[in-house]
């Protein structure tokens, strides 16, 4: 189960200021591509799942995913979540031609899509993919904690977060509600995902 803290941030100028306000704290920025894929009679977001594949700075790391059962309540998010790396050049070739994922057997995530859900196995229908959005992460270590500030760029315009992953979310939310307060950073709890904004077509209001 990942559990995150998810706060969002109104737009690009609270985003700056929270980017100065963390400046010192910073490890790395990475560039994402997220493309998602269901099986061809919604066997996945029928049962609340969805496949992503994440590509990392220009194709030099692809991580496969497998999300469940997401709950989003006061700015804490809570998820079941399987994760595996897997080589760049598939994960591609699967974009290209979603087919392709059923032939992948290397992959524990792809194999657990064909057993739990029925997608791509012998009886079953194949995958679709169903497009997906950028995604620039800043990464911070600050007060021993990981910081994820996020600026989302969908085909409809751009969304600012900032997260936190940690099995004490009330006590993170809380210390990073008090900085954000103390710096005049404005913010809202996350009410939705990313990847349901995806599907939505829009912003959160």
């Amino acid at each position: 189960m990942e559990v995150e803290v998810k706060l969002r941030l109104p737009d690009s100028a609270s985003h700056q200021k929270l980017s100065d306000l963390l400046y010192p704290f910073h490890i790395k920025t990475h560039l994402q591509e997220n493309i998602f894929f269901d099986g061809t009679a919604g066997e996945l977001s029928s049962k609340l799942a969805v496949l992503r594949l994440r590509f990392y700075n220009s194709d030099s790391r692809c991580v496969a995913s497998l999300k469940a059962k997401a709950v989003l309540v006061n700015g804490v998010s809570r998820v079941e979540e399987d994760e595996e790396d897997i080589d760049p050049s598939i994960g591609r070739a699967c974009v290209a031609e979603p087919w392709r994922l059923c032939s992948v057997d290397s992959s524990r995530i792809l194999k657990r899509v064909r057993d739990e859900f029925g997608v791509g196995d012998k009886e079953g229908g194949g995958f679709v993919c169903l497009g997906g959005f950028r995604n620039v992460r800043g990464v911070y270590d600050w007060k021993g904690l990981k910081l994820e500030l996020d600026e989302t760029q969908f085909d409809f315009g751009t969304c600012y977060e900032i997260e936190c992953e940690s099995s004490e979310p009330e006590q993170v939310k809380k210390l990073l509600e008090d900085f954000l307060n103390q710096n005049g950073v404005d913010y809202s709890y996350s009410t939705v995902s990313k990847f349901a904004i995806f599907r939505s077509g829009k912003l959160p209001e």
